[in-house]
Protein backbone atom coordinates (compact mmCIF):
# COMPACT_ATOMS: atom_id res chain seq x y z
CA UNK A 1 0.00 0.00 0.00
CA UNK A 2 2.90 2.75 0.82
CA UNK A 3 4.39 2.15 -2.59
CA UNK A 4 1.22 2.66 -4.29
CA UNK A 5 0.19 5.88 -2.60
CA UNK A 6 3.06 7.98 -4.78
CA UNK A 7 2.10 6.24 -7.62
CA UNK A 8 -1.50 7.48 -6.91
CA UNK A 9 -0.62 11.18 -6.05
CA UNK A 10 1.12 11.44 -9.78
CA UNK A 11 -1.99 9.69 -11.32
CA UNK A 12 -4.19 12.22 -9.88
CA UNK A 13 -1.83 14.62 -10.33
CA UNK A 14 -2.16 17.61 -13.75
CA UNK A 15 0.54 15.58 -15.10
CA UNK A 16 -0.69 12.38 -14.61
CA UNK A 17 -4.03 13.30 -15.67
CA UNK A 18 -2.47 14.75 -18.67
CA UNK A 19 -0.86 11.79 -19.61
CA UNK A 20 -4.10 9.39 -18.91
CA UNK A 21 -5.60 11.87 -21.18
CA UNK A 22 -2.81 11.63 -24.16
CA UNK A 23 -3.20 7.52 -23.69
CA UNK A 24 -6.76 7.66 -23.88
CA UNK A 25 -7.35 9.50 -26.80
CA UNK A 26 -4.77 7.31 -28.83
CA UNK A 27 -6.70 3.93 -27.34
CA UNK A 28 -10.06 5.47 -28.39
CA UNK A 29 -9.37 6.42 -31.86
CA UNK A 30 -7.34 3.12 -32.20
CA UNK A 31 -10.07 0.99 -31.50
CA UNK A 32 -12.74 2.75 -32.72
CA UNK A 33 -11.17 2.88 -36.51
CA UNK A 34 -10.93 -0.87 -35.75
CA UNK A 35 -14.26 -1.37 -35.42
CA UNK A 36 -15.33 1.02 -38.43
CA UNK A 37 -12.73 -0.91 -40.33
CA UNK A 38 -14.63 -4.61 -39.65
CA UNK A 39 -17.82 -3.23 -41.37
CA UNK A 40 -20.02 -5.27 -38.29
CA UNK A 41 -20.92 -1.79 -36.57
CA UNK A 42 -18.95 0.54 -34.94
CA UNK A 43 -20.01 2.82 -31.39
CA UNK A 44 -23.18 4.81 -32.26
CA UNK A 45 -21.56 8.14 -32.42
CA UNK A 46 -18.80 6.91 -34.70
CA UNK A 47 -21.42 4.61 -36.95
CA UNK A 48 -23.71 8.40 -37.08
CA UNK A 49 -20.62 9.88 -38.35
CA UNK A 50 -20.00 7.09 -40.81
CA UNK A 51 -23.56 7.28 -41.83
CA UNK A 52 -23.31 11.05 -42.69
CA UNK A 53 -19.75 10.85 -44.38
CA UNK A 54 -21.51 7.99 -46.54
CA UNK A 55 -24.81 10.54 -47.29
CA UNK A 56 -22.86 13.65 -47.96
CA UNK A 57 -19.97 12.29 -49.49
CA UNK A 58 -18.01 14.94 -46.87
CA UNK A 59 -14.07 13.00 -45.23
CA UNK A 60 -14.96 10.84 -41.83
CA UNK A 61 -12.44 13.32 -39.95
CA UNK A 62 -14.19 16.51 -40.98
CA UNK A 63 -17.67 15.19 -40.61
CA UNK A 64 -16.37 14.13 -37.22
CA UNK A 65 -15.03 16.93 -36.17
CA UNK A 66 -18.36 18.66 -37.42
CA UNK A 67 -20.36 16.85 -34.99
CA UNK A 68 -18.70 17.18 -32.27
CA UNK A 69 -18.16 21.19 -32.23
CA UNK A 70 -22.58 20.72 -32.46
CA UNK A 71 -22.53 18.06 -29.60
CA UNK A 72 -20.45 21.00 -27.54
CA UNK A 73 -22.94 23.36 -27.85
CA UNK A 74 -25.79 21.08 -26.93
CA UNK A 75 -23.75 20.30 -23.85
CA UNK A 76 -23.39 24.21 -22.49
CA UNK A 77 -27.70 23.91 -22.64
CA UNK A 78 -27.36 20.79 -20.66
CA UNK A 79 -25.36 22.10 -17.94
CA UNK A 80 -27.63 25.36 -17.86
CA UNK A 81 -24.64 27.79 -18.17
CA UNK A 82 -22.23 29.20 -21.04
CA UNK A 83 -19.12 27.54 -19.66
CA UNK A 84 -16.37 29.09 -22.31
CA UNK A 85 -13.73 26.81 -20.82
CA UNK A 86 -15.75 23.58 -20.74
CA UNK A 87 -16.15 24.42 -24.61
CA UNK A 88 -12.87 24.87 -25.79
CA UNK A 89 -11.65 21.89 -23.56
CA UNK A 90 -14.09 20.00 -25.48
CA UNK A 91 -13.07 21.43 -28.99
CA UNK A 92 -9.58 20.86 -27.87
CA UNK A 93 -10.19 17.32 -27.87
CA UNK A 94 -12.24 17.00 -31.14
CA UNK A 95 -9.25 17.85 -33.48
CA UNK A 96 -6.65 15.13 -32.34
CA UNK A 97 -9.38 12.28 -32.40
CA UNK A 98 -11.01 13.04 -35.38
CA UNK A 99 -8.18 13.04 -37.54
CA UNK A 100 -6.20 10.34 -35.61
CA UNK A 101 -9.40 8.00 -35.86
CA UNK A 102 -9.79 8.29 -40.12
CA UNK A 103 -5.88 7.63 -39.77
CA UNK A 104 -6.16 4.26 -38.31
CA UNK A 105 -9.02 3.33 -40.07
CA UNK A 106 -7.27 4.22 -43.49
CA UNK A 107 -4.25 1.93 -41.73
CA UNK A 108 -6.84 -0.92 -41.00
CA UNK A 109 -8.34 -0.85 -44.35
CA UNK A 110 -4.90 -1.13 -45.90
CA UNK A 111 -3.87 -4.43 -43.36
CA UNK A 112 -7.07 -5.84 -44.93
CA UNK A 113 -9.25 -6.15 -41.77
CA UNK A 114 -12.25 -5.56 -44.10
CA UNK A 115 -11.99 -8.81 -45.85
CA UNK A 116 -10.86 -11.22 -42.79
CA UNK A 117 -13.14 -14.34 -42.40
CA UNK A 118 -16.02 -13.09 -40.26
CA UNK A 119 -15.03 -14.62 -36.80
CA UNK A 120 -12.34 -12.35 -36.87
CA UNK A 121 -14.06 -9.39 -37.44
CA UNK A 122 -16.50 -9.91 -34.97
CA UNK A 123 -13.90 -10.70 -32.49
CA UNK A 124 -12.02 -7.50 -33.67
CA UNK A 125 -15.61 -5.55 -33.43
CA UNK A 126 -15.90 -6.95 -29.94
CA UNK A 127 -11.97 -6.03 -28.85
CA UNK A 128 -12.68 -2.69 -30.58
CA UNK A 129 -15.87 -1.61 -28.72
CA UNK A 130 -14.42 -3.08 -25.66
CA UNK A 131 -11.52 -0.93 -25.73
CA UNK A 132 -13.34 2.60 -26.91
CA UNK A 133 -15.38 2.02 -23.38
CA UNK A 134 -12.45 1.85 -21.26
CA UNK A 135 -10.80 5.16 -22.97
CA UNK A 136 -14.15 6.48 -22.61
CA UNK A 137 -14.15 5.86 -18.82
CA UNK A 138 -10.41 6.93 -19.01
CA UNK A 139 -10.68 10.18 -20.01
CA UNK A 140 -14.25 10.89 -18.21
CA UNK A 141 -12.05 10.34 -14.70
CA UNK A 142 -9.15 12.27 -16.45
CA UNK A 143 -11.74 15.21 -16.88
CA UNK A 144 -9.14 18.17 -18.09
CA UNK A 145 -10.20 17.84 -21.58
CA UNK A 146 -13.27 15.55 -22.83
CA UNK A 147 -14.81 14.45 -26.37
CA UNK A 148 -18.32 16.12 -26.40
CA UNK A 149 -20.16 12.95 -27.40
CA UNK A 150 -18.69 11.11 -24.27
CA UNK A 151 -18.98 14.52 -22.29
CA UNK A 152 -23.22 14.66 -22.89
CA UNK A 153 -23.48 11.40 -20.91
CA UNK A 154 -20.90 12.44 -18.38
CA UNK A 155 -23.09 15.73 -17.86
CA UNK A 156 -25.89 13.52 -17.49
CA UNK A 157 -24.78 10.81 -15.41
CA UNK A 158 -23.78 13.41 -12.51
CA UNK A 159 -25.95 15.92 -13.52
CA UNK A 160 -29.03 14.59 -13.58
CA UNK A 161 -28.78 10.62 -12.98
CA UNK A 162 -27.58 10.40 -9.94
CA UNK A 163 -23.79 8.43 -11.00
CA UNK A 164 -25.88 6.02 -13.29
CA UNK A 165 -23.48 5.34 -16.18
CA UNK A 166 -25.46 2.89 -17.88
CA UNK A 167 -28.64 5.04 -17.99
CA UNK A 168 -26.98 8.02 -19.18
CA UNK A 169 -25.32 6.23 -21.74
CA UNK A 170 -28.49 4.97 -23.17
CA UNK A 171 -29.84 8.61 -23.21
CA UNK A 172 -26.68 9.86 -24.99
CA UNK A 173 -27.34 6.99 -27.50
CA UNK A 174 -30.83 8.97 -28.95
CA UNK A 175 -29.39 11.85 -30.87
CA UNK A 176 -26.97 9.48 -33.01
CA UNK A 177 -29.46 6.85 -33.40
CA UNK A 178 -31.61 9.47 -34.76
CA UNK A 179 -28.93 10.33 -37.07
CA UNK A 180 -28.62 7.37 -38.34
CA UNK A 181 -32.55 6.68 -39.16
CA UNK A 182 -32.39 10.37 -41.02
CA UNK A 183 -29.47 8.95 -43.01
CA UNK A 184 -31.31 5.64 -43.68
CA UNK A 185 -34.83 7.32 -44.72
CA UNK A 186 -33.02 9.15 -47.60
CA UNK A 187 -30.35 6.70 -48.48
CA UNK A 188 -31.55 3.24 -47.73
CA UNK A 189 -28.48 2.43 -46.05
CA UNK A 190 -26.88 1.63 -43.04
CA UNK A 191 -23.25 3.02 -42.94
CA UNK A 192 -20.61 1.03 -39.98
CA UNK A 193 -24.32 -0.15 -38.10
CA UNK A 194 -24.40 -3.43 -37.22
CA UNK A 195 -24.81 -5.65 -34.65
CA UNK A 196 -21.67 -4.36 -33.04
CA UNK A 197 -23.65 -0.92 -32.79
CA UNK A 198 -26.48 -2.70 -31.14
CA UNK A 199 -23.75 -4.21 -28.53
CA UNK A 200 -22.29 -1.41 -28.04
CA UNK A 201 -25.36 0.53 -27.08
CA UNK A 202 -26.46 -2.32 -24.84
CA UNK A 203 -23.10 -3.03 -23.42
CA UNK A 204 -21.01 0.70 -23.36
CA UNK A 205 -22.75 2.15 -20.06
CA UNK A 206 -21.91 -0.91 -18.20
CA UNK A 207 -18.47 -1.63 -19.55
CA UNK A 208 -17.32 2.08 -18.51
CA UNK A 209 -18.59 1.69 -14.83
CA UNK A 210 -16.73 -1.81 -14.99
CA UNK A 211 -13.60 0.15 -16.10
CA UNK A 212 -14.16 3.21 -13.81
CA UNK A 213 -12.95 0.09 -10.76
CA UNK A 214 -11.01 -1.87 -12.98
CA UNK A 215 -9.28 -0.52 -15.82
CA UNK A 216 -5.98 1.89 -14.12
CA UNK A 217 -8.28 2.37 -10.93
CA UNK A 218 -5.58 4.39 -9.62
CA UNK A 219 -6.81 7.62 -11.79
CA UNK A 220 -10.00 8.37 -9.65
CA UNK A 221 -12.76 10.80 -11.02
CA UNK A 222 -12.09 14.15 -11.01
CA UNK A 223 -15.73 15.74 -11.00
CA UNK A 224 -16.42 18.91 -12.11
CA UNK A 225 -20.94 18.71 -12.29
CA UNK A 226 -23.15 20.10 -9.66
CA UNK A 227 -26.44 19.28 -9.59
Amino acid sequence: MQAQRPAAGWANSFNGRLAFLALSILINSFFNALTVSTHLGSAIWTASAVSLSGWLHVSLGNILFLEGVIVAFVNLLLLGRFDYFRLVRNLLFITPFSYLLAFFERIFVALGVPTLPLGWRIAFDVIGLFGVACAVSLYQRANLIMHPNDDMPYILRFRFLHGSPVTSQWLSNVPPLALVLLVFTFTHQLFSFGWGTLYNILTQGAIIGWADKHFLPILHHHLDIKN
